[in-house]
C-alpha cells in the first residue's frame, strides 16, 4: 500500500494529475519492481509518464532511447517545466557542443539527473559508454520501439544495438519498451532482440472513435488539397506523397497559395529535416509535404487534425498518426 500512496503523491507532485489512465498505474509498478515491461499503447494513451514517473521515484538514472532530436528536446522542457529545475532532465546528442555535454554528464554524475534522453547512434559511442559505466541506471525506456524491426514501417538498424550497448552498461538493467503500433510479428522481434521474452506485456485497445476516414476521387488533385487546406486553417497536417519530386511541387505550391508547407523526404540533408522535424513539433509550420520517411513522432503534435495521402500509401498503422478529435485521413 505504501507503494500506491507515494505513486499517486508523486503523479500529483510531478504531473498534476489525479488518477491513473489505462494500464498507466501497472505498468509503473512493473517498472518499479525492477520487470521488463512491453508497452504497446495507442497514442494520447499516456506512455511518456509510464517511464517518467517511475523514473523520478528510482535511484539513480533512467536512460531514455528516443530516435528524434525533436522529441528529446520536447520531453525534456516539459519535464523541466514539471519539476522546476533544468539538471532533473537531460539530452546527449549531436546538437550539443562540448561544453553542453560537459555540464550534462557533471549533472548526471553528481545524482542530479533522472532522466537522460539519448539518440541510439549517441548510446553506442565508445565516450559515453565510459560515462554511463560511471553511473547508477536505474532501468532503460526504449521509446518508438517498433524501430528495431526489420518487419516494422520505421526500422532503424542502430537501434538492433541497444541490447549490447546495455549489456555492456550494466547487468540487471530493466527495460521497458514502448510502442504505439506493433504487429505480432513486429512485437516478437522487438522481444527477441531486447532479450525480454519474459517481459510483461501491457496492450490497450487501438479502438479509435475520434478517427474518420473519407475516399475522394483523384480529380484536380492539387487544387482540392489546397482549397482542403485552408477550410482548416490554424490546424497543422500532413500531405504524403508518392515521390520527391512531387513533395516539392506540393510544397511549393502550397505556399504560392499563403499556406506555410514545408518539404521532407529522405533528399534533403539531415540539419534540414531535423529542422523541420522541430518546426511541426512547435506548431510553426502549418503543413509538412513528405515522403513516407516522415513519421516517427508526429502523434505528439497536440494540434494535429488531419492527413492527405493516396490510398497506395495507407497502411495498418496510419491510425498511430491521428490522436486528436475531428481528425481526417483524406
Amino acid at each position: 500500500m505504501e507503494i500506491e500512496k507515494s505513486l499517486f503523491d508523486n503523479l500529483q507532485d510531478f504531473f498534476g494529475f489525479d488518477t491513473f489512465k489505462g494500464d498507466q498505474e501497472a505498468i509503473i509498478n512493473s517498472i518499479l519492481q525492477r520487470r521488463d515491461t512491453f508497452v504497446i499503447m495507442p497514442t494520447g494513451g499516456g506512455k511518456s509518464i509510464c517511464y517518467q514517473l517511475p523514473a523520478l521515484m528510482s535511484e539513480g538514472t533512467a536512460i531514455v532511447i528516443s530516435p528524434l532530436i525533436a522529441l528529446m528536446k520536447n520531453q525534456v522542457d516539459q519535464l523541466r517545466a514539471f519539476g522546476g529545475e533544468d539538471s532533473i532532465a537531460h539530452f546527449l546528442n549531436s546538437s550539443l557542443n562540448k561544453s553542453e555535454i560537459t555540464k550534462v554528464k557533471d549533472d548526471v554524475i553528481a545524482g542530479k539527473t533522472k532522466l537522460l534522453y539519448v539518440a541510439p547512434e549517441s548510446l553506442a559511442k565508445q565516450d559515453n559508454l565510459d560515462f554511463l559505466h560511471q553511473i547508477t541506471v536505474s532501468f532503460v525506456a526504449v521509446d518508438e520501439a517498433h524501430c528495431i524491426s526489420e518487419w516494422g514501417h520505421d526500422f532503424r538498424p542502430e537501434y538492433r544495438k541497444i541490447r549490447q550497448v546495455i549489456n555492456e552498461i550494466g547487468a540487471n538493467i530493466p527495460i521497458i519498451a514502448l510502442t504505439a503500433t506493433a504487429t505480432p510479428k513486429v512485437q516478437s522481434d522487438i522481444r527477441k532482440n531486447l532479450q525480454m521474452t519474459d517481459a510483461v506485456l501491457f496492450k490497450s485497445s487501438f479502438n479509435r472513435s475520434n478517427l474518420y476516414y473519407e475516399v475522394r476521387p483523384k480529380k484536380d488533385v492539387v487544387k482540392e488539397i489546397v482549397r482542403f487546406i485552408k477550410t482548416k486553417s490554424g490546424k497543422t497536417g500532413i500531405v504524403y506523397c508518392l515521390s520527391r519530386k512531387k513533395v516539392e511541387e506540393i510544397s511549393e505550391v502550397l505556399n504560392l497559395n499563403g499556406i506555410k508547407a514545408l518539404p521532407y523526404h529522405a533528399g534533403l540533408d539531415a540539419k534540414t529535416r531535423a529542422d523541420t522535424q522541430d518546426k511541426f513539433l512547435m506548431e510553426d509550420v502549418e503543413v509538412i509535404v513528405a515522403t513516407i520517411a516522415f513519421g516517427m513522432g508526429i502523434e505528439r503534435i497536440t494540434n494535429l487534425k488531419y492527413v492527405i495521402k493516396d490510398l497506395r500509401l495507407f497502411s495498418e498503422n496510419d491510425t498511430r498518426f491521428l490522436s486528436q478529435f475531428e481528425t481526417e485521413l483524406i
